[in-house]
């Protein structure tokens, strides 16, 4: 089968010198499908593409014009898209990985929409032309003829959204890398924290400093446990600025804030996962969540996983992590002191997270992914 495979978004952030989140999907779900043997997968970008040197082995790739003004010629007129004629000698189906969904009525399309946040709370999306993008993206993810997506709780809420019948959608959790099972000698992570002049203990905090994220109630939190506490067991937050994030930025400078909270902005990915194969638990109360990656990879490094009752993290996290209410800074609090204090609380979460973490593999994501592409192209 011959899959064109979207790497708009990977390539532009391999090109930008970083990849996260879309780009890292489309990254390792292909590579997983190039090992599955039946599926030849042709790398295809609007604007900019990846290749050879991405995916070595595959066949040429497609590069096709810019997708908006495609995709608001489609979504106004009922003109094919122009790009289409170069697609059918090449491809079988197309997946578009990145959200940049294209109307072709001669090519079966899967789509991947992580989630349904910018629908579902507009009110954390501040970007140029926010409403306008949100509009165009939900009436192209409907030109799929069917939507994967990465938990139940977001296969709800495109249902609810975007109004695509729960029939054409099918949740397909996310992997973990297997590098963050790997353990990172001992050596190196006290070298680390004592360079980073860090206690024996700490809490971590991880992603980008924005609303969503609830940074402000992991502060309060971590404010409210007994100073002795707050002291030998400081909060660490890794993350870059986001939007509207000058108010907790602002908090974290804060001289009085002392070494109780240490700002670290961005980590080399070894120093962030030796960071997580030494801390006491990782804090993440996040108000909404497709998924929720950085949980699994704690779980993955035997990290203790504080995290939200609410949206994916429940069905992501099982009864691996302590899971909180997170609007309430007490119940944040309270698991934090707990899991500081209760050896035996601690030594459990760790090894139910590992096990927890096993069941999340890229190779599973692309043998479920393969099983979409065949039942839509039979």
């Amino acid at each position: 089968m011959r899959v064109g495979f979207g790497t708009t978004v990977l390539a532009r952030a391999r090109s930008g010198g970083g990849v996260d989140g879309i780009g890292s999907y489309t990254w390792e779900l292909g590579k997983a499908l190039q090992t599955q043997g039946n599926v030849q997968i042709v790398p295809v970008g609007f604007g900019a593409c990846c290749g050879e040197e991405t995916f070595p082995g595959t066949a040429a790739s497609v590069e096709l014009q810019s997708y908006v003004r495609h995709a608001l010629m489609a979504a106004f007129s009922p003109l094919a898209w122009p790009g289409e004629k170069a697609l059918l000698p090449h491809v079988d189906l197309f997946h578009a990985t990145d959200h940049l969904v294209p109307r072709l009525p001669h090519i079966p399309v899967v789509a991947t929409l992580m989630d349904a946040i910018p629908l579902s709370h507009p009110q954390w999306i501040r970007t140029s032309l926010a409403k306008q993008k949100a509009w165009l993206w939900r009436r192209s993810g409907r030109w799929a003829d069917h939507v994967i997506t990465i938990s139940e709780y977001s296969r709800k809420e495109i249902v609810k959204y975007f109004g695509i019948d729960a029939e054409r959608i099918t949740s397909i959790p996310l992997g973990v890398h297997e590098r963050f099972f790997d353990p990172i000698d001992a050596g190196f992570c006290d070298e680390l924290v004592k360079r980073l002049a860090l206690p024996e203990q700490f809490f971590l905090f991880v992603g980008t400093l924005q609303p969503r994220k609830n940074l402000e109630r992991a502060l309060d939190a971590h404010g409210s446990l007994p100073e002795a506490l707050q002291r030998n067991v400081p909060l660490v937050i890794v993350g870059r600025e986001g939007w509207s994030s000058e108010g907790v930025v602002a908090r974290m400078n804060d001289p009085h804030a002392g070494r109780n909270v240490r700002w670290l902005r961005h980590l080399p990915d070894i120093e962030m996962r030796a960071l997580m194969q030494s801390a006491t638990a990782l804090v993440f109360p996040s108000l909404c969540e497709g998924f929720g990656l950085p949980v699994v990879e704690a779980f993955a490094s035997g990290l203790p996983v504080i995290t939200s009752n609410t949206t994916s993290l429940p069905e992501v996290a099982g009864d691996a992590a302590l899971l909180v209410d997170p609007e309430s800074a007490g119940d944040i609090a309270q698991a934090m002191y707990d899991v500081a204090r209760d050896d035996a609380l601690a030594s459990r979460l760790r090894q139910a997270g590992v096990q927890r973490a096993r069941r999340f593999t890229w190779q599973a994501c692309a043998e479920e992914t393969l099983t979409v592409y065949e039942r839509i192209v039979r």
